[in-house]
């Protein structure tokens, strides 16, 4: 497999959202793994988050193709999934990008940390410097990195990568690098790979 198509779904649960329904709304998600075009998913309470931004959980999976990515988006058990969580989000944002490589690990085992960067590049950014700032964050990402191709949810942000760690101690090691001043805003989420449901 030469590539992989990345999938991320950033959401905020409301505040007084009972947690019975946030764990029905994971469990939900997370038995989405078992559509036929599904690679990998998980969807977690998020870790760490470094944003304005507000969101509290995260869903991330990935495909073979942009039509098996859109063939799950179709399922019906998606479908359903999102139709009966839907009321509990008060927010919600997603990228979608075409790994340029497939990672090392294609299913991150329980336990594992997920670090995953979004970057808004300002308006009158020219072609030439998102390919410096995809340089870039290729170079200091051991995951998978690209250029989202969905942008109707992903709030403007258009550059993304996810690499997964062993665990906390070894996320927190990982110095991040600074991509100029071509970017916007930022979005950096980490959460904790859950054990299969």
């Amino acid at each position: 497999m030469s590539q992989i198509i990345e999938h991320i779904v950033l959401l905020k649960v409301k505040d007084d959202v009972d947690s019975l329904k946030i764990d029905a709304m994971l469990n939900g998600l997370n038995n989405l793994a078992t559509i036929d075009q599904v690679l990998y998913l998980s969807a977690a309470p998020i870790h760490r988050l470094r944003s304005a931004s507000a969101f509290t959980h995260v869903l991330h999976s990935r495909y073979r193709s942009k039509e098996d990515l859109s063939a799950y988006v179709a399922h019906p058990d998606h479908l359903r999934v999102v139709e009966e969580t839907m009321p509990i989000w008060e927010d919600i944002m997603s990228v979608d990008w075409i790994a340029d490589q497939a990672p090392g690990i294609l299913k991150p085992p329980a336990g594992s940390v997920a670090k995953i960067t979004l970057l808004k590049v300002k308006e009158n950014v020219t072609e030439k410097a998102k390919e410096e700032i995809m340089e870039v964050v290729k170079e200091m990402c051991q995951g998978t990195v690209g250029e989202n191709f969905s942008p109707a949810r992903a709030k403007g942000f258009s550059i993304a990568s996810v690499v997964y760690f062993k665990d906390i101690g070894e996320v927190e090691a990982h110095e991040e690098e600074k991509v100029g001043g071509y970017v916007e805003d930022t979005i950096v989420v980490e959460f904790v790979v859950p054990p299969p449901s």
